[in-house]
């Protein structure tokens, strides 16, 4: 017995110890690529001395003797901070995950293969000006910079996660850059899904697809014909099957951002202000990185993107830009009709064509490679019918493809956003956005004495009589149908110094133009606009505290509006039930949303309890008549519910449950969908009411989204937060309505700006994680805290400050000839 238990205390002993040294190792390994900040590198590249500062926060601070240097010296520091973000990035433009990931992003490496956004990205390299052609080729090189100091100096490859994903990692070129901006238009675009589902609910009834997706109210737009005129032989709901893949959003996730300016009159200090909080979905490292650069021009600083060489969001010494998404229909599906007698051609205005082809080979880690043949016609790429939805509205004998602007091969965008950071007012800016192509912006501008704003980016110029205005997909043969090029420049929304003296956009709509000049039917947002005109309406001048409690606004509009309809006929009404009883604990709920004022605090169960409310309640109101297709339908939409409570236009008959004999009331429905409700929330946080917290559902879900998911990983690797806000406040945490945490919020502004010209250098900004991307960095979350609690760092020009306490200087020297890297 004594000697088992001495073989046994020596097996767990060589077991810990075994354990440790793996750990260690593992430690040891991964901490070989945390950069030091304090060193000097000699490289080839720059023509002379550059300092990379970095400041308290890590934000660097490029100071060169000239443009091109410069650029280098922050293609370096984004890949000492983010080369793994990079990296993944490129190879989800150019699908080729699966060579890293294997069978589980095959679906997305076949998506991009068939758009070839990376094959146009290349092609665009040749059209920017000649500036742009120089910051694109020096930035590359300063990333390969820190590439080969990788390789020769074993600083762990780079990143830890290269230590369990070990694919050799290719030099970085113009092209990478210019399609990390096509991938940024890809995730800001749901119009596939918008118009295959519009087509969807109208096969099943013509009248849904007005009630559950509503134009914004407005002026009157003309009526989209029902699909099923189109396409008799379309599907419908039968051969629904839905499997977008990554990296296209899921409808009503794409970005949704905040820009808000005011002009000297309306400022307390005398000069503009601006604020902009771009939204997207969360993840560890955050998408933006923050940085400063010392050009010709001036001082520039802001948000960038990691493989990009510009401030995306941000200002100089005279001018501040931000960003919205424009929600601009700048894409059309067709349906194309095959040659019945040799299905290798399709229908065009002039008879039959036959489709461009070429085969494309996707090398999958441990498995075959799979070969694609990619189809185009003259529209555009075409789509495999098993991808959003479009097998049920593809009728027999046709297939769909695709026009986007972003499809562009003389995409001149990234030349925009070069020019646009030596603007020097808000004229110069709106003429650099001359040239941008894709994503369609909202570009909200402000100098010290005038402020504006202008959708940029190429909107298509459409026939009056497109069939189905570019709601739904439309015959691809017929001439009417087509794009005719895009529309002048000179023709997209503008303000300039309003009367009013503040312009803004929270992905509202931007015009009142009818078709085709409409931007589009389908608007982000139609309720955070309402909070932000009060706000702005509340006070004749602004400043800085306001323009910054307005970015962190909690108060739901959706929530003010729709519980005094939904609860109209349940307030206060019966006698006070048992403690204990589901009566009572319907009571007590009601009670509190009696009193509340919308906000969603994470403190309170209050907007706990609207939010599980209204999921339930939309639920009840269309599942018995869409099946599975309801699942489309996994957030709230305020407009749809209000004009069921509101029955206009009879829609108050989405209340009646179709399979049953009684016609239920909207009270009745509404009281059942309380219950279903608070069932939900008591099973997991309790029978107390009050003791229920927004912010214990509505946790920040900023995860690794390579690592996060495995098991010992995750707790190190991801960040989450609990917090307030929720899909309709201008603090926006969008929520995606799915899976077993419905509320957490999953998709937010990673980036909050604010611009003081009264006093530039008291400008702040800060970001929704930290900048590092590696996770044993201590700069890989230091921001996250502030950015829960809606704080902000210093957004200063100031050199000086910069070098205050900076967490380390790197500098950069020209490499002797015939020297190696150091």
């Amino acid at each position: 017995m004594l000697l088992l238990i001495t073989w046994l205390t020596r097996l767990v002993s060589l077991v810990l110890i075994l354990g440790i040294v793996t750990a260690g190792g593992a430690y040891y390994f991964a901490a070989r690529s945390l950069p030091d900040y304090d060193e000097t590198h000699a490289v080839a590249g720059i023509s002379a001395p550059v300092e990379i500062v970095r400041s308290t926060e890590d934000v660097p601070h490029i100071f060169g003797q000239n443009d091109r240097d410069v650029f280098f010296a922050l293609g370096l520091a984004h890949a000492q901070d983010r080369l793994w973000q990079m990296v993944v990035m490129r190879r989800t433009v150019q699908g080729r995950l699966s060579e890293v990931f294997g069978p589980r992003t095959l679906p997305s490496d076949e998506l991009m293969r068939r758009l070839d956004l990376y094959g146009a990205a290349a092609d665009s390299v040749a059209v920017q000006d000649a500036p742009t052609q120089a910051a694109l080729k020096a930035y590359a090189e300063g990333v390969n910079a820190w590439i080969g100091l990788v390789n020769e100096g074993a600083r762990g490859r780079g990143a830890p996660e290269f230590w369990l994903f070990p694919q050799p990692v290719a030099y970085w070129t113009p092209a990478d850059s210019l399609a990390i901006l096509k991938l940024m238009a890809l995730q800001l675009e749901t119009q596939i899904g918008t118009e295959v589902l519009r087509a969807q609910l109208s096969l099943l009834n013509p009248d849904w697809p007005r009630d559950l997706m509503p134009d914004v109210p407005g002026t009157a737009v003309m009526s989209a014909p029902a699909y099923g005129a189109l396409f008799p032989d379309a599907p419908g709901l039968r051969a629904y099957a839905h499997a977008d893949p990554a990296p296209f959003p899921a409808r009503g996730m794409a970005a949704a951002s905040n820009a808000f300016a005011a002009a000297p009159a309306r400022a307390a200090a005398g000069a503009s202000l601006l604020a902009n909080d771009p939204h997207l979905p969360l993840s560890a490292p955050a998408i933006w990185y923050l940085a400063r650069l010392e050009l010709a021009s001036g001082g520039v600083i802001g948000g960038t993107i990691p493989g990009v060489p510009a401030v995306i969001t941000g200002r100089n010494a005279a001018l501040g830009w931000g960003v919205t998404a424009a929600y601009a229909d700048d894409l059309d599906l067709y349906v194309e009709e095959l040659d019945p007698e040799n299905p290798q051609r399709y229908r065009t205005p002039d008879g039959w064509a036959e489709f461009r082809t070429r085969r494309s080979i996707i090398e999958i880690k441990d498995e075959k490679p799979v070969t694609l043949t990619l189809r185009w016609t003259d529209n555009g790429p075409v789509l495999p019918g098993n991808r959003f939805g479009l097998g049920a509205v593809t009728p027999p004998g046709h297939v769909v493809s695709l026009a986007w602007t972003a499809l562009s091969h003389a995409d001149t965008s990234m030349s925009a956003v070069v020019g646009l950071m030596g603007a020097r007012s808000v004229a110069e800016g709106m003429e650099a956005g001359r040239d941008f192509v894709a994503p369609a912006q909202n570009l909200t501008l402000a100098d010290a004495e005038e402020v504006g704003m202008v959708l940029v980016g190429a909107l298509p110029d459409r026939d009056p009589s497109h069939e189905t205005l570019g709601r739904m997909p439309a015959p691809g043969w017929k001439p009417a149908n087509r794009w005719a090029g895009v529309q002048p420049y000179e023709s997209n929304p503008r303000v300039v110094a309003p009367v009013s003296g503040i312009v803004g956009n929270t992905n509202n709509k931007t015009t009142d133009a009818p078709f085709p000049n409409h931007v589009s039917f389908d608007w982000g947002d139609s309720q955070r606009v309402q909070r932000w005109l009060r706000l702005m309406d509340q006070r004749e001048v602004h400043s800085r505290e306001s323009f910054i409690a307005a970015q962190l606004d909690a108060v739901s509009p959706a929530a003010r509006g729709l519980l005094p309809l939904v609860g109209a006929d349940l307030w206060f009404t019966g006698e006070a039930a048992p403690e204990g009883t589901p009566e009572r604990r319907r009571q007590r709920a009601l009670e509190l949303m009696a009193r509340w004022d919308g906000e969603m605090n994470e403190h309170m169960p209050e907007p706990l309890i609207f939010a599980a409310w209204m999921r339930a309640l939309q639920s009840r109101l269309i599942r018995d008549e869409l099946g599975p297709l309801a699942e489309e339908f996994p957030k709230l939409e305020p407009l749809f519910v209000e004009r069921v409570f509101r029955n206009v236009g009879g829609a108050g008959h989405w209340c009646d449950v179709r399979q049953s004999a009684p016609r239920e009331s909207c009270a009745q429905i509404a009281r059942m969908a309380l219950d279903d409700a608070l069932l939900e929330l008591s099973a997991r946080y309790g029978d107390n009411v009050e003791s229920w917290r927004w912010g214990d559902a509505h946790e920040a879900r900023q995860d690794h989204p390579v690592l996060g998911a495995v098991r010992g990983l995750g707790w190190i690797v991801n960040i989450r937060q609990s917090t307030s806000g929720g899909d309709f406040t201008l603090m926006r945490g969008a929520t995606d309505g799915t899976g077993p945490a419905p509320y957490a919020n999953v998709h937010a502004a990673g980036y909050r700006g604010v611009y003081d010209f009264a006093d530039p250098d008291s400008s702040v900004f800060i970001i929704a994680t930290g900048q590092s991307g590696h996770p044993l960095s201590r700069h890989y979350d230091d921001l996250s805290e502030l950015w829960r609690r809606g704080e902000y760092v210093p957004m200063s020009l100031d050199p000086g400050l910069a070098r205050a306490a900076a967490a380390g200087i790197t500098r950069l020297v020209p490499r002797a000839p015939g020297r190696g890297q150091n």
